[in-house]
């Protein structure tokens, strides 16, 4: 869990970060989360972006998405989504240190 400091750390470092996954209509799906676990191990914090077309709340998706990935939930602003999870083989690798 992490606490507010750490989460006030990481929206800043967040704000810099391009949305590197997009959901579109098929929603959460195993190569969504294939692409998502991948992305966190190796950048540790990531920007997902929620299309139009998606059904789903942002607050929602954010939750099953950590959830799914054991990763934190950042922020949700409107339709982008920041999630975080240390690596597990190098942590610190995305530039994220001493959380």
């Amino acid at each position: 869990m992490l606490t507010s400091k750490q989460r006030a750390r990481l929206r800043g470092l967040a704000n810099e970060l391009p949305v590197i996954i997009q959901v579109g209509k098929g929603g959460v799906s195993d190569n969504l989360i294939s692409q998502i676990d991948t992305a966190l191990e190796a950048r540790e914090l990531i920007k997902i972006r929620l299309l139009q077309n998606v059904d789903e709340e942002p607050e929602e998706m954010a939750r099953v998405l950590a959830n799914l990935t054991q990763a934190e939930v950042v922020q949700t602003i409107g339709k982008v989504i920041v999630l975080y999870r240390p690596s597990k083989e190098n942590p610190g690798k995305g530039g994220i240190a001493d959380l």
